[in-house]
């Protein structure tokens, strides 16, 4: 049995750590490999290497950060195809999904490449007599990223290569359920050129999380999870004095008012709902139905939820793959349950489905519920599967008024043919990303990813502009460079600009 090894300081790392954890394929439902669980020590190996590649790296030129960032680009896109096959084999997710979710990654290395207009600073002339201000930003030192199963590539790659191209050294403790996608990442990064301790990944569970959140040595930390443990993240790091990024679980509503073209709609909130089986923090996991719109929308859903291909990710033309692990497909499957007991109607029944060849497997198919009510279980709990459920309400503002009372503020969407309803909803909302006749309104990498209310735990959202100002910290100069033997009366009342 393969043991999937720590990458500390350039190389594979066995790490001092005793335990253990299993690594599934999803798809037949087998241990494939075990992955080491990093002790505390591990960790502050890590955080020592680190360290000591910090005094090269953050005094090396934005030239240098910059090529290995393209290099490093150019080495995901020509691996693409591998990394999509160690995505789907471990998390389960189809490989052409794995491929996007890299692209999706790669789009912030590009931002990376091109720091060096980002990162210019400002220069103020004359603020004084014979005065001058100016100012830049500087690395932060050894910064760590802690990163969820269901984007193994995405999400960290949200994260440390901003932290890389703006001076800092980087560790990442991704989920221990698909760990083998940040190892790959790890050896691009080598042959990109990255000296030895910049990039670094330790694997594990509590005790790892505990020793990044607590270790003295570590700047900042960036967090991507439930809501739960990004609180518990935000508080444990921001006591030991640490920068946070911390967002949370969601819940999000697609509003469909009856001016929309329906086909349209649903075609793209079934993709939006079962694509990655569900297990996406910006999946569409309500359909707010207005008015008329209700019985044809579900209609369709109901037809386009039976047409979802549900197979092995590694087969061509599957379009959604197992759940993660046998525990998310008995959660998914009992939630159905319980919807259908509270009283909703279920009209997709995803539950019990086995493929052939793959009967151990952890499949689940679509399921679609209707009637669901705000009470309902099924819309409260983030249920991180391919449920979707329809609340069906009679106008555009109870829709909003369903959104903005949900704890969760992420993302949503609104399907209209109306220019005044899309204006009225997306300053109406009280939610961090909106898409207009887009389901899934991920923003691209320069602009920034965040959401509003419990799916942000702190003010710092990720990537783009606030990626660059949580890696960095600003310095603001003021010179006076007066000629030689030349007096200057120093005041004793504070400085103005006269």
């Amino acid at each position: 049995m393969k043991t999937i090894e720590h990458w500390i300081n350039g190389s594979p790392t066995a790490g001092t750590g005793p335990e253990t954890a299993p690594v599934f394929n999803p798809a037949t439902g087998q241990e494939q490999a075990r992955v080491a669980l990093a002790s505390a020590a591990d960790v502050d190996t890590a955080v020592t290497a680190a360290t000591a590649a910090f005094e090269t790296w953050s005094e090396s030129s934005l030239t240098q950060r910059t090529q290995v960032m393209f290099a490093f680009r150019q080495l995901l896109m020509e691996h693409e195809e591998e990394l999509g096959r160690i995505i789907s084999a471990e998390h389960g997710k189809t490989v052409d999904d794995a491929r996007g979710e890299i692209t999706r990654g790669r789009e912030v290395v590009e931002f990376a490449c091109g720091l060096g207009d980002v990162l210019k600073g400002s220069f103020s002339d004359q603020v004084s007599r014979g005065v001058d201000v100016h100012n830049f930003r500087q690395p932060l030192g050894v910064v760590a990223g802690i990163t969820p199963f269901n984007f193994p590539a995405m999400v960290p790659l949200w994260m440390h290569p901003i932290a890389i191209a703006t001076g800092n050294t980087f560790i990442l403790k991704p989920s221990e359920r698909d760990p083998s996608a940040a190892n790959f990442v790890a050896g691009l990064y080598k042959r990109a050129g990255l000296p030895d301790g910049v990039f670094n990944v330790v694997h594990g569970g509590k005790e790892a999380v505990d020793a990044i959140l607590t270790h003295s040595g570590v700047e900042a930390v960036s967090f991507v999870g439930s809501t739960p443990i990004a609180r518990y993240v935000h508080e444990t790091a921001t006591a030991h004095g640490k920068r946070v990024q911390a967002l949370g679980g969601a819940k999000n509503h697609a509003v469909v008012l009856p001016d929309a073209d329906l086909e349209f709609a649903a075609n793209h909130i079934t993709a939006g709902a079962y694509g990655s089986a569900g297990e996406r923090c910006m999946a569409v996991s309500v359909a707010v139905a207005v008015g008329t719109a209700a019985d044809g929308l579900v209609e369709i859903l109901e037809r386009k939820a039976g047409e979802v291909k549900v197979g092995p990710g590694d087969v061509p033309g599957i379009e959604m793959g197992p759940l993660v692990t046998k525990a998310s497909q008995e959660r998914v499957e009992n939630a159905v349950g319980t919807a259908a007991t509270q009283g909703a109607t279920v009209v997709v029944d995803g539950r019990g489905l086995k493929i052939d060849g793959h009967e151990s497997g952890f499949f689940t198919g679509p399921s679609l519920l209707d009637h669901v009510t705000t009470e309902m279980d099924a819309y409260k709990e983030e249920l991180f599967g391919p449920v979707l459920a329809v609340v069906r309400v009679d106008g555009l503002d109870e829709a909003i008024g369903v959104i903005n009372a949900n704890p969760y503020g992420n993302g949503t969407a609104l399907f209209t043919g109306s220019g005044e309803a899309a204006r009225r909803f997306q300053r109406n909302v009280k939610v961090g990303m909106i898409g207009v006749n887009v389901p899934v309104p991920v923003p691209m990498s320069y602009y920034s990813f965040g959401g509003w209310k419990d799916s942000l735990i702190g003010d710092s959202p990720i990537h783009g502009p606030e990626g660059i100002r949580f890696y960095t910290r600003p310095k603001v100069v003021t010179t006076r460079w007066p000629q030689p033997k030349q007096q200057v009366t120093a005041g004793f009342n504070f400085p103005t600009s006269s």
